[in-house]
């Protein structure tokens, strides 16, 4: 590719979490449901050639481990950022995120939280039409993946306000 080209946003959202009592939101851990969903989803990525060049994950106890399970999967090993500002992040907020990533980049893993990135993926592909984005309309469930071409470094990012 050359610079300014179209890149790909790999947008995941954590694998189903657990709810122990008096345990901080932000080390809340996976349940056992997300332990065997998150290597399903590193599966997928792989056999669909999404494996990234950089991840940039929240650093709630969660996402790491969602990050864990898939990247044992990936056969490949990519650089991860824990980014604080993906903890709480609206959609609005992302964008930012995506921007400042270096112009090398291809790939990117972004691994948050909802409503956030749910809300990210419709603004990124409100434009279009489908199936696929009627369902993320509907729900971006755990383990839920978007993949999505992005502008290049430099570029704005095309942002539609769902609808």
């Amino acid at each position: 590719m050359t610079p300014g080209t179209l890149r790909r946003l790999v947008v995941l959202r954590h694998a189903k979490s657990a709810w122990p009592q008096d345990v901080a939101d932000s080390e809340r851990p996976l349940a056992p449901r997300g332990c065997r969903d998150a290597p399903a989803a590193g599966r997928w990525l792989r056999e669909a050639d999404c494996v990234p060049d950089l991840v940039v994950c929240s650093p709630a106890r969660r996402t790491r481990q969602t990050w864990d399970l898939v990247t044992a999967e990936l056969g490949a090993s990519a650089a991860v950022i824990h980014e604080e500002r993906i903890y709480r992040a609206s959609a609005g907020e992302l964008p930012e995120v995506v921007r400042e990533i270096p112009a090398h980049v291809r790939t990117l893993m972004l691994i948050g939280h909802n409503p956030g990135v749910q809300e990210l993926v419709l603004l990124l592909a409100g434009g279009t039409d489908g199936y696929a984005l009627e369902q993320t309309r509907t729900k971006f469930p755990t383990s839920a993946i978007a993949v999505l071409r992005v502008p290049g470094p430099g570029r704005p990012l095309n942002l539609v306000p769902p609808g």
